[in-house]
């Protein structure tokens, strides 16, 4: 039987929207063609790949069967001003920035826990924050076992999440250090070498005294697990760190949960790898992890202050996993249930 092929849009050539490309074409995703735009033309190198890349218009969406949004943390946009105009115009359109992912009729899925949301889409999904992925990957399969009463998440995020300035700032701010120079600030408030910011995103007006990131963290879990009463607590830090974001979660469940059958759930669940021997220093750390596809956790251990409680590590390229690779996985989810068609045929 023939494959059915597709004509894919990647909007924005940023650091999510190229690895978008790299993991469309190392996933041998069906792709009949393969453009890229951004706020300008211009010649981009992709995974050995010359492309030009064209400057986004409403015209690009002629004729595409899925388009990806590649918008980053903090920014907003190209989903606001093309996403709906593409839909419109035929395409599935599958949106990384934060505009659409509360909205009632736009499923938000990580397709390891929620790809059956899929079927409610309009031309419209939702990728979540990269924080809110892996840890809704990580304690799903626990909440279908003990059902989930409240977690308190610290999350430890790499520069990489703000884009490619910010790693470059972390680098140049070394280099002045190791120069003896005074360290330029212009991405972040504060110096972010050798440092820990507990600042990501703007003032909530919606939760006094919460940054952005943490609300995300929030009401995406809410929304992804369909427990609109969930206790969820959030602290987000920025770290010194090129790639990879970290989370302490402490979960509370309705029942006691087993610590050798957590494990034992875990290690079984899809997307996740668990590496968790504390003697010898066996637990997930972001240089190991970076450029991996999975979420890793480990430090799984009985909460002594809250019953029914556990404490976990979890670790996960937040690029990969956190933006591209999710987007990429739920355009396979869309294709394996026959809900992406093709405009016409070619």
């Amino acid at each position: 039987m023939e494959r059915k092929m597709y004509r894919v849009v990647v909007v924005g050539a940023g650091m999510v929207g190229r690895k978008m490309v790299e993991i469309l074409l190392e996933r041998n995703f069906p792709v009949s063609s393969l453009l890229v735009c951004a706020t300008r033309s211009r010649k981009e190198t992709i995974a050995g790949r010359i492309f030009d890349v064209v400057k986004t218009t409403d015209e690009i969406f002629n004729g595409v069967d899925l388009a990806f949004f590649a918008g980053t943390e903090g920014e907003k946009g190209a989903g606001l001003e093309f996403a709906r105009k593409a839909v419109e115009k035929g395409a599935v359109v599958i949106d990384n920035g934060g505009d659409f992912r509360l909205c009632p009729d736009v499923p938000l899925v990580v397709p390891e826990v929620n790809a059956c949301d899929l079927a409610k889409h309009k031309g419209l999904i939702a990728n979540p924050n990269c924080s809110t992925i892996q840890m809704v990957i990580a304690i799903a399969p626990l909440h279908i076992e003990y059902r989930l009463r409240r977690i308190i998440a610290a999350t430890y995020q790499a520069v990489s999440g703000t884009g490619s300035k910010a790693v470059e700032e972390l680098k140049h701010q070394a280099l002045q250090y190791e120069r003896n120079e005074p360290l330029s600030v212009e991405v972040y408030p504060k110096q972010i070498l050798f440092n820990v910011i507990p600042h990501i995103g703007s003032v909530s007006k919606e939760f006094p005294g919460y940054y952005t990131e943490e609300v995300k963290m929030v009401l995406e879990t809410r929304k992804i697990l369909n427990c609109p009463d969930l206790m969820v607590s959030a602290t987000c830090a920025r770290v010194p760190v090129f790639n990879g974001h970290s989370e302490a979660l402490t979960v509370q469940f309705e029942k006691e949960p087993d610590v050798l059958r957590v494990r034992e759930i875990l290690s079984s669940a899809r997307g996740v790898k668990v590496l968790d021997d504390p003697e010898s220093a066996v637990y997930p750390v972001p240089v190991e992890v970076s450029g991996k596809d999975e979420v890793y956790i480990g430090r799984i251990r009985k909460n002594p202050c809250l019953e029914n409680a556990i404490d976990l590590w979890v670790v996960a390229d937040n690029i990969r996993k956190g933006a591209a690779l999710n987007a990429v996985q739920i355009a396979e989810e869309l294709v394996a249930r026959g809900l992406l068609k093709r405009q016409g045929i070619y």
